[in-house]
């Protein structure tokens, strides 16, 4: 250190020597380093510098001082000296800023989350996603999510796995949801709409029930008998279940109103052979590239990503393992970022509600290339990938959704939604760069086939839901299964293709053909924000990995 300083006043004494000379003789004492070291020691080396530093700038600004008063004028070549001392300070605490493109892998600021370029089969790249969702999408998305309409989902957790019998119910309490009391649900949502009578203008305008009665006119045949009319209703049932890509329960027996906000999605604990049964399945029995290869560990990937490559899977067949591996990371995403760190409280007594927090180490284990065989990186981008054809779905369906009355039968609050949703679909109808659908499912008769496949194997995934052992897991992922495939529905139905405006959707609207069920508009939206909310929670792990 004596060394450094001596050198600073010899540098700052010399007049006649050139300034490249002093910046050779400055970069002696403080070099950059080269090769970065672990997180500890790289702090503790920058506090180092830092000290080093402030006292070799006091130094020369003090010898500056005292030849100022002798000569009376500082060199401008002094002043610049001290400048470059500063600046190099300024270097060796940016570290996170100001690294090589390709740093080498087992660095401290190599980030595998920090992704870059273009996503596979799309044309947008991971920094429009980033910015568009983070500063547009997300806000919007949160502040509407918390709304009556969206915050009450009806599901039925009470069906019976299909494919196996399930002995693995979890008992940890923090896996039990929480139903809502009659009370607390709003009265729209119940069917209730003698609140909402008094907004209609009709009713508000009729003073006499009788005055515009015309018996002939109104006169009921009622020849059909109610049994024709409960067939009647299953032929249209079974005619719109055909374009559905999951299932619907929200109309059975067992179905029970949740607030979403009193269960929200984190790590519950739920883990071991169910939890993996669970995405066996999905994967090796559903997913059209199915593996048999043998997992060196359970982080490790069941479809390879270069397999895919190198024999050269189909558009179709990929999108739809992507959509699959982009759900799967957004949950994992989510589950560190709220893990369940303890049951006991600061204070040591156990917790009603536990202490959750976001756990990094569980995040490195779930993605790190290290413990997936390079794979992490690559599920990554199909989180992106995911979001993106959720976002073109409620491009594509916008002109409905601006049409819809989001009714609650809490007027203030119901007009406030619909302003909220029109303003969150205009970003979205904004974005640059969409997913473009039109390009699958494309080549005649076999792709009808394999659209009808591709159908089949999603509702598939949608009644493997009621194989999780968990009930709020259970909960979110029917949530947002069902959310992915109303939006796979508006892109291949061919509903939703004509491009209309919304005064002519909301005529539209009337027709069941076009209208989206109320509980398939909740998951969607809630679907996209988990994804939304993945996004945004990957740059936070990006900024503590820094």
């Amino acid at each position: 250190m004596g060394t450094c300083l001596f050198i600073l006043s010899v540098v700052g004494q010399l007049r006649m020597v050139k300034f490249s000379q002093r910046l050779v003789y400055i970069s002696v004492c403080f070099p950059i380093p080269s090769r970065i070291e672990s997180r500890r020691s790289r702090l503790s080396m920058q506090t180092r510098l830092q000290q080093q530093m402030n006292e070799a700038t006091m130094v020369s600004v003090s010898m500056a001082s005292r030849r100022t008063r002798h000569s009376g004028e500082l060199s401008k070549l002094q002043w610049l000296a001290v400048g470059v001392v500063a600046f190099l300070s300024i270097v060796n605490l940016s570290c996170g800023y100001f690294y090589s493109e390709n740093p080498e892998p087992g660095s401290d600021r190599f980030c595998f989350c920090q992704l870059q370029g273009t996503i596979d089969d799309c044309s947008c790249n991971v920094d429009t996603v980033d910015y568009y969702n983070n500063v547009k999408i997300y806000p919007r998305l949160r502040s509407i999510l918390v709304k009556d309409f969206f915050r009450y989902y009806k599901v039925n957790l009470a069906k019976e796995c299909p494919f196996w019998v399930d002995d693995s119910k979890c008992a940890m309490r923090f896996c039990h949801v929480e139903h809502c009391e009659e009370k607390d649900i709003p009265p729209g949502l119940k069917g209730d709409v003698s609140s909402y009578q008094k907004y209609i203008k009709e009713v508000q305008t009729l003073t006499n029930c009788n005055e515009d009665l015309d018996v002939e006119l109104g006169f009921l045949n009622t020849s059909i008998s109610d049994k024709a009319h409960k067939e009647f209703k299953k032929w249209a049932d079974y005619d719109e279940a055909q374009d559905n890509f999951c299932i619907l329960d929200d109309h059975e027996p067992g179905a029970e109103y949740v607030d979403l906000l009193l269960n929200p999605e984190r790590y519950t604990g739920y883990r071991g052979e169910s939890a993996r049964r669970i995405w066996s399945s999905i994967y090796l029995e559903n997913c059209f590239q199915s593996h048999s290869v043998r997992r060196k560990n359970p982080y490790s990937a069941m479809i390879p990503y270069n397999d895919m490559i190198q024999n050269e899977v189909c558009l179709e067949h990929r999108v739809f393992y992507r959509m699959v591996s982009g759900l799967h990371s957004s949950i994992n995403i989510h589950l560190c970022a709220n893990y369940l760190l303890s049951e006991k409280s600061s204070m040591g007594f156990v917790s009603p509600t536990g202490v959750w927090g976001t756990n990094l180490d569980e995040f490195e284990r779930r993605f790190s290339p290290h413990t997936t065989d390079n794979e992490g990186s690559h599920w990554l981008r199909n989180l992106y990938f995911a979001y993106l054809v959720e976002l073109r779905a409620l491009a594509k369906v916008a002109p409905y959704l601006s049409s819809e009355e989001y009714f609650t039968g809490q007027d203030k609050e119901d007009k406030e939604l619909k302003f909220a949703v029109k303003d969150l679909l205009s970003v979205i109808e904004t974005f640059p760069s969409h997913f473009n659908e039109s390009v699958m499912f494309s080549g005649g008769t076999s792709s009808i086939k394999l659209k009808n496949e591709f159908r089949e194997k999603f509702m598939n995934i949608s009644k493997i839901m009621d194989c999780v052992g968990c009930d709020k897991c259970r909960l979110w992922g029917k949530l947002q299964v069902q959310g992915m495939g109303t939006a796979l529905k508006i892109l291949f139905s061919g509903k939703f293709d004509d491009k209309i405006d919304s005064s002519y959707a909301a005529k539209l609207k009337e027709d069941s053909m076009f209208r989206l069920k109320r509980s398939e508009i909740v998951a969607l939206f809630n679907a996209f924000g988990r994804l939304s909310t993945s996004i945004h929670e990957l740059e936070e792990f990006r900024q503590r990995m820094r």
